[in-house]
């Protein structure tokens, strides 16, 4: 660890490191002809999976990858395919996810609509429809740490006395599309056939691992965000119709609440969270309080300490039913009620009640994409 040092009247004074300071040094990959690294991890089938478990396997191809990564999740169904190809062939096909979901900050989560954590994987798995194993590294990354994938998704594949053979990309273009080499199944082909890889090594393109050191930028993270400048502004009917039109190229989540509903404040954090995981992409949170307008002072207190820098408006009338025909005709009147539209006021997702945080984000990461323009 670096640690930085200041001379301040002729003292020597040792400061505390820098966030960028603590970051470790990543670790080496494992080189060309090494032999695997042994390991035991939990699946998201509910089992623990060992190296021996694939002894089998003429080729072992481990592939460290992830949920939240655009690039990662360009690659799943090719993982797949993989898979389901060679797993008659004498191939087995792994894959390991190396990240601490504790590492992971909340604006890097806008492609998706789930994290890192071994739950989240389970979700991802049955989503997906994975048929290969899928396993769990990020409480120790001990196994990744001993493999070093650059990062997601990173490619192992070894021979039939485990030696490593190929470490890269899967292919050379994230757009299936636009895919002209394909070195992983080159090398495995290479392999079934006797012949040596011809190309042993290349570079990988994707996210970076998340290892645990990074922990200390997703509290940077939380204590800049909560700094952020939150305001209430009145809003009329009209303006509200408006809003619901959206004619902006934004997608859009809208949420009525009000400060004396207890769903409504039970749910506000994850519409926090929701707002911090897409805002840096086409989407937008507004907020419409249902306070009388003479409770403004508490309505701005209680987004205050919510840390809610969305654009929060409080309905200038205490005529409940003229802000449920402005809002939604669907709408029966029961708080919160929740609508996610898309440019053109299209509703994707509608809740009256509390929201599923987990089915909005789906909505949200579906319609945004889940892999760079």
């Amino acid at each position: 660890m670096r640690t930085a040092f200041a001379l301040l009247s002729g003292l020597l004074i040792v400061m505390a490191p820098t966030a960028a300071a603590r970051a470790e040094e990543p670790p080496p990959t494992l080189s060309i002809g090494a032999a695997a690294p042994d390991f035991e991890l939990p699946g998201v089938d509910g089992k623990t999976h060992r190296l021996k478990d694939f002894e089998a396997a003429d080729i072992l191809v481990i592939v460290f990858t992830c949920n939240h990564c655009p690039t990662a999740q360009a690659y799943e169904e090719r993982i797949q395919k993989l898979f389901s190809k060679y797993q008659q062939r004498g191939v087995a096909v792994v894959a390991i996810s190396p990240n601490d979901p504790d590492a992971l900050r909340l604006d890097e989560l806008g492609y998706t609509d789930v994290s890192d954590s071994l739950e989240d994987m389970k979700i991802r798995a049955a989503d997906r429809e994975f048929t290969f194993p899928y396993l769990y590294d990020g409480d120790t990354q001990s196994v990744s740490r001993a493999y070093g994938p650059v990062a997601t998704p990173h490619v192992f594949v070894f021979d039939r006395q485990r030696k490593l053979r190929y470490t890269g990309r899967v292919d050379d273009n994230a757009k299936p599309d636009r895919v002209k080499v394909h070195d992983t199944r080159d090398a495995i082909e290479a392999l079934l056939a006797g012949r040596p890889v011809s190309v042993e090594k290349t570079k990988t393109f994707g996210c970076s691992v998340k290892w645990s050191d990074k922990r200390g930028s997703v509290q940077e993270a939380l204590d800049r965000w909560a700094k952020e400048s939150v305001t209430l502004e009145t809003i009329n009917k009209q303006a509200v119709q408006d809003l619901l039109r959206n004619d902006s190229k934004n997608l859009r989540l809208v949420n009525v609440w009000a400060t004396w509903c207890g769903p409504c404040v039970t749910e506000f954090p994850e519409l926090v969270t929701i707002n911090r995981m897409y805002r840096h992409r086409e989407f937008e949170l507004i907020t419409i309080s249902a306070d009388s307008p003479d409770g403004r002072d508490r309505a701005l207190e209680f987004l205050k300490k919510q840390q809610a820098s969305s654009k929060n408006y409080l309905f200038d009338s205490d005529d409940q039913y003229e802000l449920i025909d402005a809002v939604d005709k669907e709408w029966q009147g029961a708080l919160p009620y929740t609508v996610l539209l898309a440019p053109g006021g299209k509703a994707l997702y509608r809740k009256q009640g509390p929201i599923d945080p987990r089915a909005l984000k789906k909505a949200i990461a579906d319609h945004l994409g889940r892999v760079y323009p």
